[in-house]
């Protein structure tokens, strides 16, 4: 215990006055809902201490710990951990229906000067009520509370809307996709299912009812077709040298093909594409024409070290290069991030191979987690990735045997690295030195019990600012100004 803070016991606990007297004020004045807008959320969460993990350890753990040495926070003051310079969403109260967001997208309206966010929202990530939401903006600073677009409904029977991506035509149609649960499911529920369809030509305020777009089947799908595919897109698509938008996702291996092995991380799985050939034309759903690649149905492998009989290659991120090739990284199990490239607009790819900072350089470590890269539009390009090679705290993704989601640790910090095309190099982007830019200091949150900061986040240029928009310990939702200088 800290000798120099006041203290009292409490369930056989001791905790700082302080801690107390602000913690019961908190609940007596709490209310359920969201916050979003500048950094202050509140009164009375700024009466309440952010404490550092070594002070929660030393307090004995007094919001409760996740794993043998990861404290937990204060929920209604950890957003301030990672200093964000805005904030988009922070949920309060129960968390029933609201406490887990994730797969932050944010972009521009087609139709206003606006920003428009989707998220994945839910309890808590597996639950069973995945559901997407849309929030807007017109300062970049200032939010509307989201609203809800599709998914399971609070208090209602309905299947899960997962992971969805936006995709703007040139007339401002607004395409959203996403995993559609549907019955009976293959692998789990949140990660199989169909690919859903809602769109708006409104700017985002009203939208279609949901539609189904059929997927070709691979051979790693579950031979019964009654079960749909595993798979699943996060980042945003990009335009391809054609005009055409290209996504690239993760197809998971039906476990009546290959089983998984011990730990969600060893499943076996590849890097596709989906490239929209028509999308520009507004087409309803149904008329919608997508090519599916590479034509091989072999996707992109990345070999599992711990168990060599997989692949483990995944939701893999995509840019365009000046010279017209397409250039996608993606996370695996080998500690490093690995890419390939395409010249033929992702029909076919290169071999993945180990990510450096240049052809020569050492690889870029980072652990089993997603790794988005954006092209920003000085023509240099901005990598974000954790620095580690999946082993932090005295955890090791690697390790067959888990006591903890290892993936809660081994996620933090979040770095990035600026990128510039060399043409010349085999590896055509080069990067700069690491820089550390988001840290939660170890520090889990519920629900999701996780330490992690800035998976599946989005870069957006606006209003003249470079703007990083996070989910921290995919709970809160938040934004920091991206100075990136001349690096």
């Amino acid at each position: 215990m800290n000798n120099r803070l006041n203290s009292a016991t409490v369930g056989g606990h001791r905790y700082p006055a302080c801690l107390l007297l602000t913690s019961l004020f908190i609940i007596i004045t709490s209310c359920t809902g969201g916050t979003g807008g500048e950094k202050e959320t509140s009164q009375e969460s700024d009466l309440k201490p952010l404490f550092s993990r070594q002070e929660l350890i030393d307090m004995n753990y007094p919001f409760g710990r996740y794993g043998k040495d990861v404290p937990l926070g204060d929920p209604d003051v950890e957003w301030k951990r990672s200093n964000p310079d805005i904030l988009v969403y922070v949920p309060t109260g129960s968390g029933i229906y609201n406490g887990d967001n994730e797969h932050f997208l944010v972009f521009k309206a087609p139709k206003s000067e606006e920003l428009l966010a989707l998220w994945t929202q839910s309890s808590v990530e597996g639950s069973g009520n995945n559901h997407l939401v849309l929030a807007r903006s017109a300062d970049a600073v200032n939010w509307s509370a989201p609203a809800y677009l599709v998914g399971a409904n609070y208090g209602r029977s309905e299947l899960q809307a997962s992971w969805g991506f936006p995709v703007v035509s040139k007339s401002g149609r607004i395409y959203i996709f996403y995993t559609k649960e549907v019955e009976p499911y293959d692998n789990n529920r949140q990660g199989s299912g169909t690919m859903g369809c809602i769109f708006s030509d409104d700017n985002g305020v009203t939208w279609t009812p949901p539609e189904e777009i059929p997927m070709p089947r691979s051979k790693y799908d579950n031979p019964d077709t009654t079960y749909p595919k595993n798979w699943i897109v996060w980042q945003r698509p990009t335009k391809d040298s054609e005009d055409k938008w290209i996504a690239g996702y993760t197809l998971i291996t039906s476990n009546t093909v290959m089983k998984d092995e011990p730990n969600w991380v060893n499943a076996d799985s590849r890097c596709y594409f989906m490239r929209f050939m028509n999308l520009d034309e507004d087409p309803f759903p149904n008329e919608l024409e997508i090519d599916w690649y590479p034509e091989n149905d072999l996707g992109l492998e990345v070999q599992n070290p711990v168990y060599p009989h997989l692949s483990v290659a995944q939701e893999p991120a995509v840019v365009l290069l000046p010279d017209g090739r397409l250039f996608t990284i993606m996370r695996n199990m080998t500690g490093f991030i690995y890419y390939a490239v395409s010249s033929d607009q992702g029909k076919t790819w290169t071999d993945p191979e180990m990510l450096r900072y240049s052809d020569d350089g050492p690889g870029i470590e980072h652990p089993m987690s997603p790794c988005p890269i954006y092209r920003l539009t000085n023509g240099k390009f901005v990598l974000f990735f954790h620095n580690n090679t999946g082993e932090r705290l005295g955890y090791d993704q690697a390790a067959k045997h888990w006591d903890i989601n290892v993936a809660n640790v081994v996620r933090n910090p979040t770095y990035y690295a600026v990128g510039e095309f060399n043409a010349m190099a085999k590896q055509p982007i080069w990067f700069g030195d690491p820089v550390e830019i988001l840290n939660t200091g170890d520090v889990a949150v519920p629900p999701k019990m996780t330490a992690e900061i800035g998976t599946y986040p989005s870069v957006t240029e606006f209003g003249g600012k470079t703007i990083l928009w996070y989910p921290d310990r995919k709970r809160y939702l938040l934004g920091k100004y991206l100075e990136l200088g001349d690096e």
